[in-house]
């Protein structure tokens, strides 16, 4: 591993393997001419030692791009755009660029938009994480090199990464706990994969209500999905089917949460009579659906915001990243017309 600061050169490399530069560089460049086993022990040199390709030479003159990596889960969703909005802001009033890139909720995506981000030089990293990433390994390079790399929304444990998020369990145990105050006892919970903190936490503040009300937490009312408009529609599938329905369904997203009512409606099914809905996210579309959904609203312009500041001023003014380990924002529980079951007419 080189130091922290010093770039890793192809003749550094080319020391290391006691061969020629050219043949370093012809192995990096994936030259057919260069021995299979050549080329393994140079690519896994220049993963071990931290070497990056040279995209921007005058980057690596002057060591440093002005521009911050940005790596989402996707994009085309509002909170998101709200977050690189907020980001977006800060960045650019620092004279900073952004590289901003999707892993399409894919763990592999997401290390080779590290890499990339890596090879180009940016002096900094924001990344909140893909559906399936189990690893973090590839935002190591970053680390060893003191590059800062924050985590937000979605995060992972990390000495060296601060992280910004909401309590999701707060919200989730709130939203709970208000359909079951509108009288639902059996609430069906759709959420996401249980390795995303967003999820994990959502799950556990749903069941903490439950069992705070003394209503039994059950397996045939938990769903787990990739919280899509299409899952939406199966899960709703799925309550049709069911002996006993429930009588209120908590989904850890708006967009599977209005999908599923949308095709409850159409099979007959009154909402919130006979169904109450409530979501997470507070997107626009919460309020275009009928009845309105009940949702938990957390801010994505300032999510994206206070993350790009604890970015900004570690590389503006040298602030320690740590001081900021973790950074919780504020959420609200935003109650309409789904939830309502009391007044309701059967």
């Amino acid at each position: 591993m080189s130091e922290p600061g010093k770039e890793v050169t192809i003749y550094d490399i080319a020391n290391k393997l006691n061969i020629s530069a050219a043949t370093v560089s012809r192995g990096l460049k994936d030259h057919p001419g260069i021995n299979k086993n050549t080329k393994k022990k140079i690519i896994n040199a220049a993963n071990e030692m931290g070497y990056r390709s040279n995209s921007f030479a005058s980057n690596l003159r002057k060591k440093s791009s002005n521009i911050i990596g940005v790596i989402v889960p996707r994009l085309n969703s509002n909170f998101m755009s709200d977050v690189i909005a907020g980001i977006e802001k800060v960045v650019n009033e620092a004279s900073y660029n952004l590289f901003i890139s999707q892993s399409l909720e894919s763990m592999k995506k997401e290390a080779s938009n590290a890499k990339a981000m890596f090879n180009n030089r940016v002096d900094g990293l924001l990344v909140s994480l893909a559906y399936d990433t189990t690893d973090i390994s590839h935002f190591d390079p970053f680390i060893s090199k003191d590059i800062p790399v924050v985590f937000f929304d979605r995060v992972v444990e990390h000495n060296k990464c601060p992280n910004i998020f909401i309590d999701n369990f707060k919200a989730a145990f709130e939203i709970t706990s208000h359909l079951i105050e509108q009288g639902c006892k059996r609430i069906l919970h759709i959420t996401g994969n249980q390795l995303r903190n967003v999820y994990a936490d959502r799950f556990k503040g749903y069941k903490q209500a439950l069992k705070d009300h003394n209503l039994l937490v059950e397996d045939d009312l938990l769903i787990i999905s990739d919280l899509s408009a299409k899952a939406g529609t199966e899960a709703a599938a799925l309550i049709l089917k069911m002996d006993k329905p429930p009588d209120g369904v908590f989904a850890a997203n708006d967009l599977c949460a209005i999908s599923c009512m949308q095709a409850l409606k159409k099979a007959g099914i009154k909402i919130p009579a006979d169904i109450a809905f409530a979501g997470f996210n507070n997107d626009p579309t919460s309020c275009v659906i009928e009845p309105n959904l009940t949702t938990i609203d957390y801010r994505g312009y300032e999510m994206g915001e206070v993350a790009a500041r604890i970015m900004i001023s570690h590389l503006v003014n040298n602030d320690d990243l740590q001081i900021t380990h973790s950074l919780i924002l504020r959420s609200e529980l935003i109650i309409r017309g789904s939830s309502l079951k009391k007044g309701v007419n059967t």
